[in-house]
């Protein structure tokens, strides 16, 4: 269940009212008269199911809220009550295949963002991946593929395509693009300096049996990102998050990066574009399942979703 609070201006709260009680997907309604302050206006609370949410909310956000008042949505953890389980069952589908655009597009939004944070964390990421590399140990390539937060911004883009929102995949294209050059430019400063002091050499990119996979893109490379891809949207639109991990770790779009950043100072000019096209196959992977996925999402929901009513 989701738990909606919607503050609503006096003349529009019956409207309000009218879409909560006539969903059967809505149970436990509260109005509260002059409760909100800033903007000012009466309070309406619900809960409803995750199912029949995007219906709700498009009939709300009809009303005009958005600039008049405000809606806000969370999910609950915990609901005990007779009359949630019916509305539950009133709901088509199941909720853990539902998908709530409007959560989406908040988080794909904040998934663009260039933070201080993406940036350490890809950084990070891609020197682990690099050490991994020069040391033939595939349990830090795991970790580097588990730390990297590139996934955020693919997603993005494959909401962007969807939705034909131009300026969320430029965002985060850009997100990508500056992410990736800054973690591979920051690993291969410090692979140079590493060079120097004489801690890695050339020879240590050489007979690498258990990590080699990394320049060798093939085509079960671009399968296992189209797959890649596919859990990862699902993961983030059935808000089960926590399979994102298994996504990270399917693709090797932050080693390819790590080979990347050490085989230039190390002279491996063979493995430079070797890693490129395993960085480019993945992307390319994760991004037509990932749109291709929102598409046929899109497309059931449309169909087989519950319709809500708009009241004027």
């Amino acid at each position: 269940m989701l738990h909606v609070r919607v503050i609503s201006p006096a003349d529009r709260t019956d409207a309000v009212l009218d879409i909560a009680t006539d969903c059967p997907a809505v149970v436990n309604v509260l109005r509260l008269p002059g409760a909100a302050h800033a903007p000012a206006g009466d309070l309406v609370e619900f809960d409803v199911a995750r199912e029949a949410a995007n219906g709700v909310l498009d009939a709300l956000r009809g009303l005009g809220l958005k600039d008049t008042g405000g809606i806000t949505v969370e999910a609950l953890d915990l609901s005990i009550s007779t009359a949630a389980e019916k509305a539950e069952e009133a709901a088509p589908g199941d909720p853990d295949d539902a998908v709530v655009w409007d959560e989406l597009t908040a988080r794909t939004a904040t998934e663009t963002r260039l933070t201080w944070a993406f940036l350490a964390f890809l950084a990070l990421a891609t020197q682990i991946a690099a050490i991994g590399a020069l040391l033939d140990q595939p349990i830090l390539i795991v970790g580097a593929m588990v730390l990297g937060p590139e996934f955020g911004p693919v997603a993005a883009i494959c909401f962007g395509l969807m939705s034909r929102r131009g300026a969320l995949v430029g965002r985060a294209v850009r997100t990508l693009v500056v992410g990736f050059t800054a973690a591979v430019l920051i690993t291969m400063a410090l692979a140079a300096a590493g060079r120097l002091l004489g801690w890695i050499e050339p020879s240590m990119l050489d007979g690498r049996p258990l990590t080699d996979f990394i320049i060798h893109p093939d085509r079960w490379s671009f399968v296992v990102a189209l797959l890649a891809g596919i859990a990862g949207i699902l993961s983030m639109t059935a808000g089960k998050s926590s399979t994102l991990v298994g996504v990270f770790i399917s693709v090797t779009t932050v080693p390819a990066a790590g080979n990347l950043a050490v085989a230039v100072p190390l002279a491996h000019w063979n493995e430079v574009g070797a890693s490129l096209i395993q960085l480019g196959v993945n992307l390319a992977g994760m991004l037509i399942a990932g749109t291709v996925t929102l598409f046929v999402q899109r497309a059931l929901w449309s169909r087989y979703g519950m319709k809500v009513a708009r009241t004027r």
